[in-house]
């Protein structure tokens, strides 16, 4: 795995002779719109160009290999006096952008500035890319980047076919040769654990051929799709159809950060996608996890786009519950399930999944809608909870209540309870385990033993409504999108019954983190060669984790440079510290973010305490629901 491939150090290298000679030019033409500001200068008469730094580079989609690259230059300009009663000179930082583009596959040889203008602030477009050219894909815009998808590759996939009639599914060999694609079955791994692999260049890659028993070399085809038939033998063809339209999504999206790649690394060849759910790329770790999860998204809604699915979903409720008698929809609902596997071929686990995020409740049980999505199932023992009462509570009702009660503070603060999927949950492995992306997830039991490790919030709904209490009875662990509030509120007489083995793991855990923290002095040097020896990690493995190169974080380590903010936060957070140590090392960085009047501070905070084990992604997409970027 590499340590990761940047389109702005490529810029840097490649074009800083151009930019730097049209700053120099724009200087000289256009020095006044630049509003320069000077402390001694009374008149400016004279500027002199003296340098240029490259200190933001921002990458947006063009068709093709192409792109567009908007560059911040930091100058620095000598300022003389213009007033010949003063002797004054100056120098000014100013900022400006330039416009550019250029082919990635020919290495950015035909690059061109479009433009040149003073630096502003500006929203980023809709075809963002990041620095390594893995497109901004927000969850809320997945719907429309799969319709978009189909209508340039497979538009009669949108086509909402009338009462009666198959709607039209997108069938992966079609979809391949139109995309200029081929596929090839062929055992990858012995042990099946990659599923599928596309190539974008001729490759002589290690196959493993069941005859001779051990893997084999055989040539690989650019722009080929490699299916292992285990995917269909151990799976299902909806699998191997998934499979395929995954590796689709790989080709359209994906392209360019594997030109990227190849700009550093000419033996970059192909993308290989385990079955466990994660891929294999010779790119940095970050963007890899980011393209498979994009691929993840977008596959199944491709297969089962919005429109003709939910059509169909509610013509065969409406039909077979008719057909029946049947009085509510559970009663059909696995007939459903089963008539759009075979509609849009596609495995049960898919429809049901896509008729959860389409709001199809009753397709895997009771849900409680919260933060935009459906909690995953649970249960408790009969009588732990009164009707009022609830396990589940949004984002922002778990950071309002550890605000407000000291209790729930007291509890978080040790890092006893963690916040996930929408439950406080005692942090221990028989509860909290990772999924198949790093995040963190209830485990089984857990889901099954909610009473045991959950903690419990009494719940009504707002005063005012009109909404009687069968009503907040019904909606107790089926809480749906609706219009109707619910106040929520710690009750600490509920707090689960930690089975001793548990409190002992716990208990080890808090005196070994106490430890380290009284270790720590308020030398930042000191602190950091503490804790990412604790952590045993290096400088370029801490940079890679959060984004950082290794200069910056071989400064901040050893105490040259304080990092801002978000730098020090994704520090603690790349480091897994629990609040007990990650409050003290942000103190000695200089934030006391636990009394800001901030709104994002607060929540950085709230992260800080409650999302610490989170992957660094994971932790992003909960506090980009309010609005904070960290990065």
């Amino acid at each position: 795995m590499a340590t990761g491939r940047s389109f702005a150090e490529f810029v840097k290298n490649k074009c800083y002779d151009g930019l730097y000679q049209a700053a120099n030019d724009f200087v000289d033409s256009d020095w006044q719109s630049l509003n320069l500001h000077t402390r001694h200068v009374h008149r400016i008469g004279k500027v002199e160009f003296v340098d240029a730094t490259i200190q933001r580079v921002y990458v947006h989609d063009l068709p093709g290999m192409r792109v567009g690259f908007d560059v911040g230059l930091e100058l620095e300009i000598e300022v003389k006096e213009g007033d010949y009663h003063y002797d004054e000179s100056d120098t000014c930082y100013p900022w400006i952008r330039i416009s550019c583009e250029g082919d990635l596959a020919c290495g950015l040889d035909d690059w061109e500035i479009t433009s040149v203008a003073p630096y502003n602030q500006k929203n980023p477009p809709l075809n963002s890319l990041s620095d390594a050219l893995v497109p901004y894909i927000p969850f809320d815009r997945l719907e429309d980047e799969a319709t978009a998808f189909l209508k340039e590759f497979y538009p009669e996939a949108l086509k909402i076919t009338f009462y009666g009639q198959k709607p039209v599914s997108v069938e992966p060999d079609i979809l391949v040769k139109r995309l200029g694609l081929q596929t090839l079955t062929q055992r990858i791994r012995e042990d099946g654990s990659v599923y599928g692999q596309l190539y974008f260049v001729d490759t002589d890659a290690e196959m493993y051929d069941a005859n001779a028993g051990a893997n084999v070399k055989k040539h690989i085809p650019g722009r080929t799709i490699v299916v292992d038939p285990q995917t269909v033998l151990l799976r299902t063809i909806g699998c191997a159809n998934n499979t395929i339209v995954h590796e689709c999504v790989h080709w359209v999206k994906h392209r360019k950060v594997f030109e990227l790649e190849k700009l550093y690394n000419e033996n970059a060849s192909c993308i290989s996608c385990e079955v466990v759910g994660g891929a294999a790329a010779a790119v940095a770790k970050q963007a890899t996890e980011m393209m498979e999860r994009q691929a993840n998204q977008l596959a199944p809604r491709i297969q089962m786009p919005s429109g003709p699915f939910r059509a169909k979903a509610k013509e065969y409720i409406s039909r077979f519950m008719h057909e029946s008698g049947a009085g509510h929809e559970s009663q059909v609902m696995e007939q459903v399930i089963e008539a759009l596997r075979t509609d849009f071929v596609v495995s049960k686990q898919a429809v049901k999944i896509r008729l959860v995020e389409l709001g199809f409740d009753q397709a895997i049980g009771t849900y409680t809608y919260l933060d935009g999505r459906y909690v995953k199932p649970h249960g408790f023992k009969k009588g732990a909870i009164k009707s009022n009462q609830t396990f589940s509570l949004s984002a922002q009702d778990a950071a309002f209540e550890r605000i407000v009660n000291p209790e729930l503070r007291k509890l978080t603060s040790t890092g006893d309870y963690l916040f996930v999927d929408n439950h406080y949950v005692y942090n221990a492995p028989q509860y909290v385990q990772r999924d198949n992306d790093g995040r963190l997830d209830l485990t089984d039991y857990a889901r099954s033993h909610m009473d045991e490790c959950c903690l419990v919030f009494d719940m009504k709904i707002k005063s005012g409504s009109k909404v009687g209490e069968d009503y907040h009875t019904a909606c107790f662990l089926n809480r749906e999108e609706n219009n109707f509030e619910f106040e929520l509120k710690f009750n600490n007489i509920y707090k689960h019954m930690t089975p001793a083995a548990q409190a002992e793991y716990r208990k080890k855990v808090q005196e070994e983190e106490l430890a380290i923290r009284k270790q720590m002095t308020d030398d930042q040097a000191q602190c950091m060669e503490l804790l990412l020896g604790w952590r045993k990690m290096k400088h370029t493995e801490l940079g890679d984790e959060i984004g950082r190169n290794e200069k910056t974080i071989s400064r901040i380590a050893n105490g040259d440079t304080k990092p801002n903010v978000a730098t020090a936060a994704l520090i603690c957070l790349g480091l897994k510290l629990s609040p007990v140590i990650s409050d003290k090392l942000m103190e000695v960085f200089g934030y006391k973010i636990s009394n800001s009047m901030k709104s994002e501070e607060q929540w950085i905070n709230e992260a800080l305490h409650v999302k610490y084990p989170e992957p660094i992604w994971a932790v992003q997409e909960y506090l980009a629901q309010y609005g904070v970027t960290l990065e």
